[in-house]
């Protein structure tokens, strides 16, 4: 089983426990965030292989906290799966030209969202 480490953020809590759950039965250590400000911080303080990112959050967007994790010198070379409710084809361009390294919407299949994490790592 992996240790991998995983910093899930959404600001909705039923998303964050789905997800988390999710990575946590297949061994994953999860750290989460509840907005984009905590994202940032705890990107830099818990040092994750992957962020799994919501786009539509308070304070920051997805977006904004991609562009400026893969800005920084400590986190630029984190990955970064966006799983956001935003499907259209602007969307998922837009988050790749942030820098993210996937791009999945929300409703996803546990085993489609688990091949994609198991891919970046």
């Amino acid at each position: 089983m992996s240790r991998e480490k995983i910093l899930v953020v959404d600001d909705s809590p039923t998303e964050r426990r789905i997800v988390a759950a999710s990575l946590q039965s297949r061994g994953y250590t999860v750290v989460t965030a509840a907005d984009g400000d905590e994202a940032l911080e705890k990107a830099g303080s818990e040092h994750p292989r992957l962020i799994v990112l919501d786009v539509v959050m308070p304070r920051k967007n997805g977006f904004q906290v991609c562009r400026q994790l893969k800005q920084a010198e400590a986190t630029r070379d984190i990955k970064i799966l966006i799983l956001s409710n935003k499907g259209e084809e602007n969307d998922r361009y837009w988050g790749l030209k942030q820098g993210a390294d996937g791009y999945m919407v929300k409703p996803f299949s546990d085993q489609e969202f688990l091949a994609a994490v198991g891919q970046m790592l």
